[in-house]
């Protein structure tokens, strides 16, 4: 199955196809299928903006669409920043790096044990035939009190996996893709599909 990714995310599109790969999955990016689409992700939660975006996505080309929201929900700040994750701090935080940094700044006076925090991603897949799945992924943690690590993006050098000893951006691609919030969402997901066909071919 060929399944058009509502982001413009290279390391989305990266683990997308790594992981979905082995499901007999085809993942293409929204340029391969000739768009350039910002969905306006007005939701207030990730399940609102991970449909929002297929729903986009898929209206526009016409074909089978995958999307991903995700984010960082840290119980400190009272789960943010939540569906805001990828423009927290607003305009004055245009990078990765500023908004781990702010981050940071945030929890400065917050003690080691109260750290914890999760990061969790909603896969959607429509097709234009009406059919909608919805899976959920989480992988706790805590956040640490400065980066290690060169791998992965975003919040993940300050991600810290207590079952690893180590940050998300500590570990290899191939660690991360077996253990993260979206390898566990897609797996729920290609789970699902497996069952369908199951079903389909009773």
């Amino acid at each position: 199955m060929k399944l058009v990714l509502a982001s413009n995310n290279a390391h989305k599109l990266e683990e997308m196809r790594t992981i979905l790969s082995g499901f007999h999955m085809e993942v293409v990016s929204q340029r391969e299928v000739g768009l350039s689409i910002e969905p306006n992700e007005n939701g207030e939660t990730f399940e609102e903006n991970s449909y929002i975006k297929a729903k986009t996505i898929m209206e526009a080309c016409g074909l089978p669409t995958i999307a991903d929201d995700s984010g960082l929900m840290v119980d400190a700040l009272n789960g943010a920043p939540g569906v805001y994750s990828a423009r927290f701090g607003g305009e004055k935080c245009k990078s990765d790096r500023e908004r781990l940094e702010y981050l940071l700044e945030l929890m400065e006076t917050v003690p080691n044990e109260d750290r914890t925090a999760k990061f969790v991603s909603v896969i959607t897949m429509l097709t234009p035939d009406g059919k909608k799945i919805t899976a959920r992924g989480e992988c706790s943690g805590r956040i640490l009190r400065e980066a290690h690590g060169e791998n992965g993006f975003g919040y993940d050098p300050i991600f810290f996996v207590p079952g690893k000893n180590c940050t998300f951006a500590q570990l290899s691609s191939e660690v991360k893709n077996q253990i993260s919030h979206r390898a566990k969402a897609l797996a729920a997901f290609a789970e699902i599909i497996r069952r369908e066909k199951i079903d389909a071919d009773k």
